[in-house]
């Protein structure tokens, strides 16, 4: 490597690590406010909210729609989060406080195995794909299209599952292994701030909503 290329290569490393510090500084600050608000939020719900729309907006690289081959014909940039909690009777994960999902969509319920938010239940660990074509065993449970990026960590209290938080975006290669990241310093919010809310008892009373939109294993 000549000098000229080693002082290049320098440069770019010390402009990631002042990129990555950024965003850690962001999540850090973001994360306190979400926290914040999720504890004076009036019920569970509105806690969820309060996180997933952290997530929502910090998440992800907001110029992954540029780069070639991240949209498709026909599709547009845009993101959807959400928590998919375990209804009492383990038979759904049902979708609590999101941003983004169509309205009808609100009280989205899928399979407890289905596709990847059932692998995250299974498994117990967070899940990240960059790009969903890469994975044949993705299924579209959004109403309004396929997502290219997605990410799942999951929501665990005192060793229980409770759900997961989920971000999705039509952009692929949207969500990074940092994202994953702070996906999951978000998710041990959710969890306590769940539980603090009374989010099991209203579980209890809420889980088979007249609203809700089931879909099968499958998917759409």
């Amino acid at each position: 490597m000549t000098g000229a290329a080693a002082r290049r290569s320098v440069a770019a490393a010390g402009q990631e690590n002042r990129s990555m510090t950024g965003f850690a500084e962001q999540v850090v600050a973001g994360l306190a406010d979400a926290g914040a608000a999720a504890a004076a939020a009036e019920g569970p719900e509105a806690a969820m909210r309060a996180l997933t729309a952290f997530c929502h907006a910090t998440l992800g690289d907001h110029a992954a729609a540029a780069r070639p081959g991240a949209l498709k014909p026909g599709e547009r940039d845009y993101r959807v989060s959400g928590c998919f909690l375990v209804t009492p009777d383990r038979r759904w994960h049902m979708l609590v406080g999101n941003v983004g999902f169509p309205p009808e969509q609100a009280r989205l319920m899928i399979p407890i195995e289905g596709g990847h938010p059932g692998r995250v239940m299974r498994s117990g660990q967070p899940l990240l794909l960059a790009n969903t074509d890469e994975d044949q065993d993705f299924r579209q449970y959004l109403k309004t299209s396929r997502m290219g990026s997605s990410a799942y960590a999951p929501m665990v209290w005192r060793g229980e599952f409770l759900g997961q938080i989920v971000v999705a975006a039509q952009a692929r290669w949207t969500y990074r292994p940092e994202d994953l990241a702070a996906l999951v310093l978000a998710s041990r919010l959710a969890a306590a701030s769940w539980v603090a809310q009374g989010g099991p008892d209203w579980l209890r009373a809420n889980a088979d909503p007249p609203d809700a939109w089931r879909v099968t294993l499958d998917g759409m």
